[in-house]
């Protein structure tokens, strides 16, 4: 990344610019907040082209440095990161959504919550809070103060785009649906059958996660985390112990990497399984259905039996894991997962070679290539429309690199091709899952210190970290600041859902509306992600 540097150290407003940080992997440089939209034009145009991590804003108007923004980006081809630091802001800052969509839910959340003003948004609509909060109510400033009666919400009806035209009409869908899902509103815009444009409203249970952190120890940081959603739960605890012990600067065992990534795999198959098992569901296809949920089902009795909880939470702590099986828990493990393993080849041909749900499948929901990037998409989204931005082939984390991930590509990017690199992903899964258990039946080295947590007791204060993992979604990534008594000052949640769900309605058009459950169930985006 010697290019990028150079390009940053020589920048026309190098008096405001300042590199804080600059390591092999990773690198902190404060800019002047004018300059952002300059520089991550010239960012967005390397090759391969990098894509952002999170988005974050701060009220550190207390730390005398006003709000401050950071903006972390990815670069795929040399596993570089860079965090873009911004700050002195006051009442408002230049958008970038213009220049990179996929930073449009962020400008508009931070507008919400904060109060500063995106100039140049292309789209300065209220995202989180509905209409009919109070003028002024902000709650993700320091200031803000819990309980103020002023800030009493009075419902008021949700403004959506008008559309007029010979046969046009409008077909609203939720909040409230069928099923035990969460509220999410789809208004569909269509012409007879063919759907030419969809409105999805979301944040209807949002649920002030990331203020209710503010001022919680690192420990009950921890079990919040943890239960921002079911499907990342792992994911997210461990995103955000990487990011304490960043903050220590602390490195944890082989053996914990290694039932962590152990743990991580678990978690990727049996949500893939039950994925693939929803999207049967979306189509009628009971018996599919019926295979994905009992398959899930004995890998969620697999992870209670031996870590505890259906969801894995309470295995992941800062400085390594909370307990490990031992080897002959460890073979049972695998002789069930070898069991399992054999049972999805059995049943998953029912889906890839049957014509019916093939057709309701093939070239249903399109996601373009350049969508993708433009929006930021990640995980297997991105991967079903041939983009490689697999977190664990792509940064070297836990004991990947070991294992020679590779990213499962599709090229088409519709809902078949989604379905497809789950399929390969859970079998990928289930032999990196092989290869690992016949590790830990074997026992630590003798020089390895085991799994017993590292106590972490310096930390960096007001400094920033984040951590960031590949989730069944994509990467999930906790931005973390911690305050002068190591209580948390600032804990920013960006889910890969977050990061999806802009892109789900570029995938409507030209489909019927009888095909979104399809198309939203190849997504199988989580609602709690982003209501947090």
């Amino acid at each position: 990344m010697l290019g990028l540097r150079e390009y940053l150290q020589s920048f026309h407003s190098c008096p405001g610019t300042v590199i804080i940080e600059w390591k092999k992997q990773e690198a902190i440089v404060e800019v002047p907040s004018r300059d952002l939209p300059e520089i991550l034009t010239y960012c967005l145009a390397m090759k391969p082209r990098p894509t952002w991590l999170t988005h974050v804003v701060n009220d550190e108007r207390q730390l005398g440095r006003g709000f401050c923004l950071y903006l972390v980006l990815h670069f795929p081809g040399e596993d570089f990161s860079l965090t873009l630091f911004a700050k002195e802001i006051i009442d408002e800052f230049p958008s970038l959504a213009s220049i990179y969509p996929a930073l449009n839910w962020s400008e508009r959340e931070v507008q919400d919550l904060f109060g500063l003003q995106a100039v140049g948004h292309p789209d300065p609509r209220s995202l989180v809070l509905h209409p009919g909060w109070p003028k002024g109510f902000h709650p993700l400033r320091k200031d803000y103060k819990v309980g103020d009666e002023r800030n009493e919400f009075k419902r008021a009806p949700l403004v959506f785009p008008e559309m007029h035209g010979d046969g046009m009409f409008q077909v609203p869908v939720g909040p409230i649906h069928a099923g035990i899902i969460e509220p999410g509103h789809f208004r569909f815009y269509v012409n007879g059958e063919p759907v030419l444009h969809l409105e999805a409203q979301l944040f209807y249970t949002h649920k002030g996660i990331e203020k209710l952190l503010e001022g919680k120890s690192i420990k009950d940081g921890l079990r919040i985390v943890e239960r921002v959603c079911g499907v990342c739960a792992l994911s997210h605890g461990l995103a955000y112990c990487e990011a304490v012990e960043k903050l220590a600067d602390v490195e944890v065992s082989r053996q914990a990497l290694l039932w962590r990534t152990i743990l991580a795999e678990l978690e990727r198959i049996y949500n893939h399984i039950g994925d693939i098992g929803n999207m049967c569901a979306g189509v009628g296809f009971a018996l599919g259905n019926a295979n994905g949920s009992q398959c899930k089902e004995k890998l969620q009795r697999l992870n209670l039996e031996f870590f505890g909880h259906r969801f894995l939470r309470g295995m992941v702590v800062p400085g390594g894991v909370s307990s490990i099986p031992g080897s002959q828990d460890s073979q049972s493990i695998l002789n069930r997962l070898l069991e399992l393993s054999k049972d999805f080849e059995d049943w998953i041909p029912l889906l890839l070679d049957h014509d019916g749900f093939r057709q309701r499948t093939v070239t249903t929901g399109i996601l373009k290539a350049e969508n993708a990037l433009d929006f930021g998409v990640t995980g297997p989204a991105a991967r079903a429309s041939g983009i490689a931005n697999d977190w664990r082939e792509h940064h070297a984390h836990l004991l990947y690199p070991e294992l020679n991930v590779k990213s499962m590509i599709e090229q088409d990017g519709d809902a078949c091709s989604r379905l497809l690199v789950r399929v390969n992903e859970t079998r990928e899964s289930f032999r990196f899952l092989d290869t690992l258990l016949r590790e830990a039946i074997k026992g630590p080295a003798s020089e390895d210190k085991g799994t017993t947590p590292l106590t972490l007791e310096k930390f960096r204060q007001f400094a920033p970290a984040w951590g960031c993992v590949e989730s069944p979604r994509g990467t999930d990534v906790i931005w973390l600041m911690l305050d002068g008594e190591d209580k948390i000052y600032r804990c920013r949640i960006r889910s890969a859902s977050y990061a999806n769900w802009p892109a789900v309605p570029l995938t409507a058009p030209g489909n019927i509306v009888p095909d979104f459950p399809i198309i939203n169930k190849s997504f199988e985006l989580c609602y709690s992600c982003c209501d947090r």
